[in-house]
């Protein structure tokens, strides 16, 4: 049974897959579109949820919380100065995943995470 066991574990260590979750929400955040796995989208969704989240409200601390996260210090200037105001009046829901179809060279299912 998985009972209250959340997420997935990608075939990773802890720390990798940590670091995998920082570089997708970065490169969304810098790129505003992704191409990846769609199990791996699935879980940066609601990462980049959360990022979008602390740089609508602006303060120090959700700067701060933004940059222990990402460690990326142009990304964070980019979601606090336009993706943040962008999404001021949106109650959330601000990605959006669309599926592609299966990779080639290995028939993985590929998706597209966009901010919307």
């Amino acid at each position: 049974m998985k009972h209250r066991i959340a997420g997935r574990k990608l075939g990773r260590p802890t720390d990798h897959r940590l670091a995998l979750y920082r570089n997708l929400v970065a490169d969304l955040l810098r790129y505003e579109k992704i191409v990846t796995t769609e199990a791996k989208a699935r879980e940066a969704g609601p990462l980049a949820e959360k990022m979008i989240t602390l740089g609508k409200e602006g303060t120090l601390h959700a700067r701060r919380q933004a940059l222990a996260f990402t460690r990326d210090k142009p990304v964070v200037e980019k979601l606090f100065a336009q993706i943040g105001p962008r999404y001021a009046s949106r109650p959330g829901g601000y990605t959006r995943l669309l599926k592609l179809g299966p990779r080639l060279g290995d028939g993985a299912p590929m998706a597209q995470l966009e901010l919307v």
